[in-house]
This record gives C-alpha cells, sequence and structure tokens, in this order.
C-alpha cells in the first residue's frame, strides 16, 4: 500500500518534546494551511485548524497529538555530563546505547550512556536498569556545554525513518503517525458533514493537557481521537494480550484506561468500515490512555467519542513499527466518518 513516506519521515524526525512543539508545529501549519478555512494556535500550543462542512450545526474534533517523549536538561556536572528529566513514559532499558539530540542554542547530539557491565558487581547485573541511572555525555567540558546548553533545554531522540517490508520503523510514531492521517484526511476533505476542527495537541505524553484545553474552547458535538496503539503479535504473546496485530487494518477503540468510548461511535465507525471496505480489528487496551477522554468529556455536555488507533510494535522506543496498509486504512475511515457522520442516528444509544 502506497503512503506519502517522505513526509511520513519528516513528521517523525521533527523533534517536540512535550511543552516544546514549536518546530513540529510549523512544519504542521505549513503542509495544511492550503487545505483548511482556518488555522490558529491556542494559548497552550494546540495547532488548530478548520474545515467548513456542508452544515456548521455541529462541531467535530479530531484530535492528534503532535508531542513526543522526550527529556528535559536537569543538571549539568563538573565534568560535563548532563543529567535529565523524562517526559512521558520510558522503559529505562530502552535508554541504552541511544544517541538524543539536546535542543539548547543549537542543537547538539548526545549519547544515553550508563556504568559499564563490565565493572557492574554482580548484584548490579541483576537489577533493572532506573531513568536516574542514566546520564548524556556529549564529549565536551562543562564550560563547552555551558555555552550551548541550560537546564531547561528540551532533549529528544535520535533516529531516521526507514521501510521494513510492509512497514514503517521510526522513533515517534506514537504519535507523529496520527499527525501524518489527520494531514493526509484534510488534504482529501472537500465538504464534510459538518465542520471540522482538526486539532493537533501538545502535551499529551505527560497527561492529555492540550486535548483538555481544546475540547473547553471548541466544545465538539462529536470527538474523534487519532494515536498509536500497542500491537504485541509477537513471540510469545497469548491471544488475549495482543491487543491489536500489524496488517489487520485499523483499529477502533472500544475502550482504554481513561475512556469508554461512546457505542453509538463504535457502531458508526464499524458502518463506515463495512460500507466502504476498510479492514479493521477491535481495541481494547487495559491500561493507558489517549486524547479520547478529554474530548470526550470537553465542553458543556462533553462528546459522542471514540478513537481511530493505529497498531504499532515497540511502542515507546525508537524502533516503533507500523504497517502502510494500517496508516492507508486509518486516513480512509477517517475521511468516510467525516464525510457521512450526518448519516447516523445518533439519538438511538
Amino acid at each position: 500500500m502506497s503512503i506519502n513516506t517522505k513526509l511520513l519521515a519528516k513528521i517523525c524526525e521533527s523533534p517536540g518534546a512535550p511543552g516544546h512543539e514549536e518546530r513540529i508545529r510549523q512544519l504542521i501549519k505549513k503542509e495544511v494551511a492550503k487545505y483548511v478555512d482556518e488555522v490558529f494556535i491556542d494559548n497552550i500550543g494546540n495547532l488548530v485548524t478548520i474545515k467548513k462542512g456542508k452544515s456548521s450545526d455541529k462541531k467535530v474534533m479530531i484530535a492528534a497529538h503532535m508531542d513526543e517523549i522526550g527529556f528535559m536538561v536537569k543538571h549539568i556536572d563538573d565534568n560535563g555530563f548532563v543529567r535529565f528529566q523524562t517526559l512521558g513514559g520510558f522503559d529505562p532499558k530502552t535508554h541504552t546505547a541511544q544517541r538524543v539530540i539536546i535542543h539548547g542554542k543549537k542543537d547538539v547530539v548526545g549519547v544515553m550512556a550508563s556504568k559499564p557491565i563490565h565493572i557492574m558487581s554482580p548484584e548490579e547485573r541483576q537489577k533493572m536498569p532506573k531513568n536516574t541511572d542514566y546520564y548524556i555525555d556529549l564529549g565536551m567540558d562543562k564550560k563547552a556545554v555551558e555555552k550551548l546548553i541550560e537546564v531547561g533545554d528540551p532533549i529528544t531522540r535520535e533516529r531516521a525513518l526507514i521501510e521494513m517490508g510492509d512497514c514503517v520503523n521510526a522513533k515517534s510514531i506514537d504519535n507523529r503517525v496520527s499527525v501524518f492521517i489527520l494531514i493526509e484526511a484534510l488534504k482529501q476533505l472537500k465538504a464534510p458533514a459538518f465542520d471540522v476542527y482538526g486539532v493537533f495537541t501538545v502535551q499529551e505524553e505527560v497527561g492529555l493537557r492540550g486535548a483538555d484545553v481544546a475540547a473547553q474552547h471548541i466544545n465538539p458535538d462529536f470527538g474523534i481521537a487519532l494515536d498509536t496503539t500497542i500491537a504485541f503479535d509477537l513471540p510469545g504473546a497469548r491471544p488475549d494480550e495482543m491487543v491489536t496485530k500489524l496488517g489487520e487494518g485499523t483499529a477502533i477503540k472500544i475502550m482504554d484506561a481513561r475512556a469508554i468510548c461512546d457505542p453509538r461511535m463504535i457502531r458508526f465507525m464499524k458502518r463506515m468500515a463495512k460500507k466502504h471496505t476498510i479492514k479493521w480489528q477491535p481495541e481494547l487496551l487495559s491500561a493507558g490512555g489517549t486524547d479520547t477522554a478529554s474530548v470526550q468529556r470537553g465542553g458543556d455536555f462533553g462528546s459522542i467519542a471514540g478513537a481511530i488507533s493505529i497498531p504499532t510494535r515497540h511502542l515507546h522506543q525508537v524502533i516503533e513499527m507500523a504497517n502502510k496498509a494500517d496508516i492507508s486504512a486509518s486516513i480512509d475511515l477517517l475521511v468516510a466518518c467525516l464525510n457521512e457522520i450526518d448519516s447516523e442516528d445518533w439519538t438511538k444509544f
């Protein structure tokens, strides 16, 4: 299945740690401005686009968070090594042997490092690593480091996107693949049923903060979140714990730890998938949450909300993997829903 992997690579590789989404926001704005009727940035930093529909009686909010898990400079020691604060959820063992970029006065590449295994005690070798076991080595002394960076500077991971078989592999597929999907959907929309508010939200990885703000000021009638979900279709996984599988289509969220999707929205998405012959699979995620919760609870009365999820292996690592056909199916389902959302009887639970 063909997708614009060149654009997806630009989106995945652009930096945007939580609270520091400046560069990815500008890239998105440049891509979508000519395809929508209005673009603005709210006070928290969400990029809000508006595509006018055939009717303005209702508002549909689509949320795709543009931040990525990252770090922040916490301390520079006397030898120039950098200690960091995590921004988002990390499995500490994934820090080993990785490059990062500190975005200071200029971008500076560093490496994550920890105590060499050769000199660890037997007890130390048995312990699970902690975030605090790691530091960033910039190859410079303290004086040189402090000319370029300071406490509070954001840090992102360094890894280019590549294609692997039917898949793409990169850092920050979570959630830049959803940014890509929303951009591609906005390009295809000509006359959606209702006004569409496509929102590229900030600070999702640290608590759904941007979506909270956007849902309050947009006050949507309908909400659809776009985000990755776990594909644990790997050796040793039981069928009941896989959540989703790569290549089995886009995922329609049933629930996660933060939201139980509206049965009406689930039913509507299933109907659209069947009508347009879009391959899909159900997603029931027992832990973790997405902007779905904020969109569902936001505004004066909440919204009829659901989510389109993109199956992804190796989440919150620099080797996240998604299937190109699943990505394409997600675009198709979103476009169908936005074009035909007025065809559903929303009064029936």
